[in-house]
């Protein structure tokens, strides 16, 4: 038993530090340790050693600012993570390796009005059939993460009113997935996760303030605010799409008028194209549309654009994030969205914070909110198994 303040509990308390940084980030060099963690070039060498010769971590030559350098991951077969994501018509499942790797990706359509324990039967056939594609180890999956189109209420796990899949308003999705895999499940909404996605392997990379805007059925924003999602206290965080343009607005699914939400979603968009382009037009098709120049789709994406910019200028006012990130099919609009929204911004946002602020689209993807499965079950095992197969597979510094 380690006693507090002792040398060997400083060493197991720095190993954690090492181990927890590399795992977040999936691969950082020794100097990117040392800036992390805080700990002393010599500690982190030391420390990246005995973690190596215990088969934690793996160490490869690579360089940073023109200079030779030697870059940290976590060993391949040290363990193994799986994402899930639903979505409006989707099923998504990855797996992936403590070292950020994809091992294996595959999707299939989702009926929406497929019952929870349906699309939970269809979540587990689809991790097992990967299991046996990929050849994992069972025993390695250190946790799942879950994506749902819905707020989860933090502390009971609940998945709350939700129109995108109506049928699972109540369910604990954590709980059914946990019972059909056997292994830990961690879940979240899916515009934070497609934060998380972004923030680890896409347009977030290096930023620790950002805001991921999630425009498909519904509207969303996944909040970022010093490296960590921001949830609040009941995980209702980033309703951007809740916000009040206009009090004379449609009637919102909320029961507001005037939401962000209709004028931006897509059950709200399609219909204004409708005459002129017919009822089997996907926000896909407008923006494929868009970008070969027809008038009509450019004109709503462009009102849509400003429409989510004025709601992107309220955060700016209120978090003043670094970077929007804009994800969703719109996002593959390009400067047709991207325009209007910065335009919209320049006008609402105090004129500091928008002068801070990059919006880009999103680098992912349909994959963000998988991505981020994956990132979410990283971040949420711990670190205790990994180093005590270390501690067990070498001398310790300390006894």
């Amino acid at each position: 038993m380690e006693t507090p303040g002792s040398q060997s509990s400083l060493h197991r308390a720095n190993l954690e530090r090492v181990v927890r940084a590399v795992r977040l980030a999936g691969s950082l060099t020794q100097a990117e340790i040392a800036r992390t963690t805080g700990l002393s070039a010599a500690t982190v060498s030391n420390i990246v050693r005995e973690l190596k010769d215990g088969g934690t971590v793996e160490v490869t030559p690579t360089s940073a600012g023109g200079r030779r350098a030697r870059s940290v991951s976590l060993s391949g077969d040290a363990g193994i993570v799986i994402g899930v994501d639903f979505g409006h018509t989707h099923l998504r499942v990855a797996i992936g390796n403590l070292a950020h790797q994809v091992l294996a990706e595959e999707s299939e359509p989702l009926d929406v009005d497929a019952s929870s324990a349906q699309g939970f039967d269809r979540a587990e056939e689809l991790v097992n059939r990967l299991i046996v594609a990929t050849g994992v180890d069972r025993s390695k999956i250190a946790g799942v993460g879950l994506g749902v189109p819905g707020p989860i209420d933090v502390e009971s796990g609940t998945l709350g009113s939700t129109a995108i899949l109506p049928g699972w308003t109540g369910t604990r999705p954590a709980e059914e997935l946990r019972g059909r895999l056997g292994v830990p499940v961690h879940v979240d909404n899916d515009a934070n996760l497609g934060a998380l996605g972004e923030l680890v392997w896409g347009s977030g990379r290096g930023v620790k303030d950002l805001a991921y805007i999630k425009v498909a059925s519904g509207v969303g924003a996944g909040l970022v605010i010093n490296g960590k999602i921001y949830r609040g206290p009941g995980g209702t965080a980033g309703e951007i799409g809740h916000i009040t343009l206009d009090e004379s607005g449609p009637v919102c699914r909320c029961g507001n008028r005037g939401c962000l939400e209709t004028f931006a979603a897509a059950r709200y968009v399609l219909p204004l194209l409708q005459s002129s382009h017919g009822t089997d037009l996907t926000m896909e098709g407008v923006v494929r549309l868009g970008r070969d120049g027809d008038p009509g789709c450019r004109r709503v994406i462009a009102d849509v654009g400003r429409h989510i910019g004025s709601g992107v200028a309220n955060l700016c006012n209120l978090l003043n994030p670094s970077r929007v990130v804009l994800g969703g099919d719109l996002a593959e609009a390009g400067e047709l969205v991207l325009g209007p929204i910065r335009e919209s911004v320049g006008r609402y946002a105090i004129p500091s914070a928008a002068r801070q602020l990059s919006v880009l689209p999103g680098a992912l993807g349909g994959r963000a909110e998988v991505l981020g499965a994956l990132a979410l079950a990283l971040s949420e095992m711990g670190d205790s198994t990994l180093l005590d197969g270390t501690l067990t597979a070498v001398t310790p510094a300390f006894t």
